[in-house]
């Protein structure tokens, strides 16, 4: 798969199929990776990738500090991420796509399509991440994460990183730059050198921009109330993906369609022909 520099980050992307772009921000959380369309939680089931591609070309990318795509030490943001994804579209040569988000990949394309709404023809919110629970599990792994750097270091934290394959959702130790400590040597090396002190202002500083609410992170809901980018919002039901956050959006979105079914009900055949009829549309 291709990687391409976008502002100093190495970013791996695919496209795949052909027609409309649709851009696709992965599920996962921290670990946000292209194959979390086809091998994570629900998503492996759903099929998105093979049923988009048939008349779309669907662009899946590894968010920055996840997967085969590169980081930076410094305080992350939802706008950081948008610009990631622009970068892309302007590589790509695309002046406007589709944009699809999964679980937490939600906030950056209602995101992307505040800061650039000439450039999102359309969103698909597909169980968005959100509500108390989500954000204060949030914040306890950023917690949990400065705690282990207090008591063994930076250097640990590469070393753990680089012995074991989990990311941050799963092992709050390794941090947000897991990837970029496995991938980067040059990286991992600036990363174990840093000032303890620093380090935990750049951490502490990103839960508390990343994870301020109780709803679904990122966008201001003033910003939302005022875009007129039509979208489709597909509740989750758990604690994570809460019904909560997704009708917060209906609320806010003036132009949008809330598919009002059960995840039971959200089954391969029907969310794919949802989610295509939609796109259809617009």
């Amino acid at each position: 798969m291709p990687i391409v520099d976008l502002d100093d980050i190495p970013t791996r992307y695919e496209s795949i199929g052909s027609g409309p772009a649709v851009l696709m921000f992965s599920p996962g959380g921290f670990d946000s990776s292209l194959e979390n369309w086809t091998t994570f939680g629900r998503y492996k089931d759903l099929g998105f990738i093979p049923a988009l591609s048939q008349s779309y070309t669907c662009i899946v990318f590894d968010r920055r500090e996840s997967g085969r795509s590169g980081g930076r030490l410094e305080r992350l943001s939802w706008d950081k991420y948008v610009a990631q994804a622009v970068a892309l579209l302007d590589h790509l040569g695309i002046e406007d796509a589709h944009a699809m988000g999964g679980c937490v990949g939600c906030s950056t394309a209602a995101l992307l399509a505040v800061a650039h709404p000439q450039r999102v023809r359309s969103m698909v919110l597909f169980s968005p991440a959100g509500g108390v629970t989500y954000r204060a599990a949030q914040q306890r792994r950023f917690t949990q994460h400065l705690g282990f750097v207090a008591e063994h270091g930076l250097q640990a934290v590469v070393e753990l990183a680089r012995s074991t394959g989990a990311g941050f959702s799963k092992d709050p130790r390794v941090g947000p730059w897991a990837a970029a400590l496995r991938t980067d040597d040059a990286f991992a090396a600036s990363y174990a050198g840093r000032d303890a002190g620093r380090y935990a202002t750049i951490v502490s500083g990103t839960a508390r921009l990343l994870f301020d609410r109780d709803t679904v992170p990122g966008p201001e809901p003033e910003d939302l109330q005022v875009l007129d980018v039509p979208a489709l919002i597909v509740p989750g039901e758990d604690l994570s993906h809460t019904r909560s956050a997704a009708r917060y959006l209906q609320e806010c979105l003036p132009d949008n369609e809330y598919w009002d079914v059960p995840v039971a009900e959200q089954t391969p055949e029907s969310s794919q022909r949802r989610v295509l009829d939609f796109l259809a549309r617009h």
